[in-house]
């Protein structure tokens, strides 16, 4: 009888326990819509913590249904005590979980467990970019990327260098190579091409025609560049832009020109309210002073993205509101680092194994491929913005210079070869014995300076 009675207690407790189990197989799941955390789509809901619940079901082993927050908040304690929000359906036994950018504080570890982080985030600025940079000494060089820039140097190099080659070995520009100074030397040279890059001109031009085609295509494409540079410059000078600099949250609280706030009723909120640092209380006193706060992410989003209003903010949220639009940028300074975490009821046994499957994916890179799948930067640059140039942009005209240049050497050694030819016919050489002489002496620098101050000293003997 003793042993009868043992089976059956046994037998009642293993079915109650299965029944408990059947009963919590499908969990009760509350978040809220926050892109990309979670997003609408059709009927159905996608985001990263869609995403992320179900890699957590796999590993833990439970059934869910996910179900949106009825309030639509995240969660804090109001005045008589009680929980609004995701954290309120927890506590009062109305959702099992609650997944969502919910961040870990102190306020709600009391009132709910919460596992590991899924998520690191901090609390930063988000601002239009031209209120948040400073204009640079070196602003005149952006309409051009330093590609370019070396590319233009290279560029002007060469084409002085072939004026000046060219000029030496063209007949028809300098003719009398034992007496007549050449007029094209290396200095001049610098000075004719980058007085044509000016549009300003520097004479004497080449008379030869080697020398006008070199300097033809240089010509053009010294106009090609400048308006180039000049469409871009002035496309990066908005005439909207605040020349305020703001870097960090000590700019923010030492000036009064640009706007500022949060989310109301956030952890952001909260850790500017009860904050010692006599920068942050600053900035707190002046949010509720002024009554700056938004009610929504789109809405901080949104006045961010009109001008003269700073959103602050949780680092991750603002992330994706710069890769989603171009003329936002996150300040740099990042503070009051904490994490998103999954609520569930205080001292449920379920939070163990779902901290666990946390690190189980955090360590396989599961986390990190959610991360960058749904942060990915979808921005379309706005138009009036115009990045800086980069060489593949110009590589038309660079190579109409390239063109130029070599079709302006070629005609000068062709011009120097017809010379050399004639000369061999008088005086009964071979042209190729002709043709070296003129090389020889056309390619000496210093024995046509020789020559031509010997000139001169007898013009002044006379």
């Amino acid at each position: 009888m003793m042993l009868l009675g043992l089976f059956l207690l046994s037998f009642g407790f293993l079915l109650d326990r299965g029944t408990c189990t059947a009963m919590q197989s499908e969990l009760r799941i509350t978040t809220i819509k926050q892109e990309p955390y979670v997003m609408s789509k059709g009927a159905q809901l996608e985001g990263f913590c869609v995403d992320l619940l179900s890699e957590v079901a796999k590993k833990v082993g439970f059934k869910y249904k996910v179900q949106l927050v009825k309030d639509g908040a995240y969660g804090r304690q109001e005045e008589s005590g009680n929980w609004n929000g995701m954290v309120g359906e927890v506590v009062r036994g109305e959702a099992d979980l609650a997944i969502a950018p919910l961040t870990l504080t102190a306020a709600r570890e009391k009132a709910v467990g919460m596992t590991k982080p899924f998520m690191q985030t901090g609390i930063s600025i988000l601002l239009r970019k031209d209120i948040s940079e400073d204009a640079g000494f070196f602003d005149f060089l952006s309409p051009f990327s330093a590609q370019t820039w070396v590319g233009i140097l290279i560029a002007y190099l060469g084409t002085a260098a072939c004026i000046f080659i060219v000029a030496r070995l063209s007949p028809s520009e300098w003719s009398q190579p034992q007496s007549e100074k050449n007029t094209f030397g290396l200095l001049h040279s610098l000075w004719y091409t980058a007085g044509a890059l000016t549009l300003q001109g520097a004479g004497p031009h080449p008379k030869a025609l080697s020398g006008r085609v070199i300097c033809s295509s240089w010509w053009l494409f010294s106009v090609v560049l400048l308006a180039c540079y000049f469409s871009n410059l002035s496309s990066t000078k908005t005439p909207e832009s605040s020349h305020l600099m703001v870097k960090g949250f000590e700019d923010l609280a030492n000036q009064d020109v640009i706007e500022y706030g949060c989310l109301a009723g956030s952890s952001t909120l909260a850790f500017f309210k009860n904050s010692n640092n006599p920068v942050y209380r600053r900035i707190y006193e002046h949010m509720e002073r002024t009554k700056s706060f938004v009610s929504s992410m789109d809405e901080g989003i949104r006045r961010a993205k009109e001008g003269n209003y700073a959103f602050i903010g949780e680092s991750v949220s603002l992330d994706l509101a710069v890769a989603r639009y171009c003329e936002l940028v996150r300040a740099h300074e990042v503070v009051g680092m904490r994490g998103y975490s999954i609520a569930a009821a205080l001292g449920s046994p379920i939070i163990k194994n779902l901290s666990v499957a946390i690190l189980q994916l955090s360590e396989a890179g599961e986390l990190a491929y959610l991360r960058s799948k749904w942060w990915a930067s979808s921005c379309i640059a706005d138009k009036g913005k115009v990045s800086a140039v980069q060489p593949h942009n110009l590589k038309g005209i660079f190579l109409v210079l390239s063109l130029g240049l070599g079709l302006g050497t070629i005609v000068a050694v062709l011009e120097l070869t017809f010379k050399s030819r004639r000369r061999a016919a008088e005086h009964k050489k071979t042209c190729c014995s002709v043709l070296t002489e003129e090389l020889s002496l056309r390619l000496r620098t210093s024995s046509g300076n020789r020559s031509q101050e010997n000139v001169d000293k007898d013009k002044e003997k006379a």
